[in-house]
């Protein structure tokens, strides 16, 4: 039996605006929303490839960059990591087959690039048909809020989801900032937010669909991943 391998799709959107805005503040991925359920599933034995939407460099959002932690130490001083975040691979030009989940890290770069892609789209509704895992935390949700089902429904539609929330996003000062607000987008959709306190965890598993509110909860999505990826595999077994 092949090993169990993961794909997280990094953004590459690195400003708090258009990628023309030159002026705008530095953004990207939010390291520990990566790190930590990559810690886990490589811990798990499970494999973990790194992409981005279009390709090329994975931004880290300098507010997230504290590498006291030793969770995104570990993360961003593995020699594998460091090459595809520095490079990263399209999503188009990724076989899917070869993956159990995927799975959406936060960071506000994830605002403008992961909505309006069509790998990102496609991608998710390839694995949820498939029976394999979709995740996303934080910001993260934001690839979520456009992918339509082959019926015509929106993929969140009727589901539980959990997502950084409107109240959490008028505490960091940054509501204004955003292009849309994500957790009434996702409700707007047809999903049924599901939200702790500001900052406090809450993650919600749907089936397949995974989702976390913010980088409290990135522990508990990642465990999800793990969980229903070995799950998978023990009953092929």
């Amino acid at each position: 039996m092949s090993k169990s391998k993961a794909l997280f799709v990094l953004t590459g959107h690195d400003r708090l605006g258009a990628a023309s805005d030159g002026s705008a503040e530095k953004t990207g991925f939010h390291l520990f929303e990566a790190a930590k359920p990559w810690g886990i599933l490589k811990d798990a034995g499970i494999d973990v490839d790194v992409v981005t939407p279009n390709g090329g460099n994975a931004p880290i959002d300098p507010s997230s960059r504290d590498l006291d932690n030793d969770d995104n130490a570990r993360f961003i001083n593995d020699p594998k990591v460091n090459a595809q975040i520095d490079y990263a691979m399209p999503l188009s030009d990724v076989d899917l087959d070869a993956y159990d989940a995927i799975y959406f890290p936060g960071g506000h770069g994830t605002m403008w690039d992961l909505p309006h892609s069509d790998a990102v789209r496609d991608a998710i509704v390839y694995m949820l048909e498939k029976g394999k895992t979709v995740a996303a935390v934080c910001h993260g949700p934001a690839a979520l809020v456009n992918a339509k089902l082959r019926d015509g429904r929106y993929v969140v539609d009727g589901r539980k989801v959990a997502a950084f929330t409107d109240a959490e996003e008028r505490a960091v000062e940054k509501d204004k900032r955003m292009p849309f607000a994500l957790a009434t987008r996702l409700e707007e959709r047809g999903a049924t937010l599901v939200s702790a306190a500001n900052f406090e965890a809450a993650v919600a598993v749907d089936g397949n669909l995974v989702t976390g509110q913010n980088p409290a909860s990135a522990e508990g999505v990642g465990v999800a991943i793990r969980d229903q990826i070995l799950e998978r595999s023990a009953e092929a077994a």
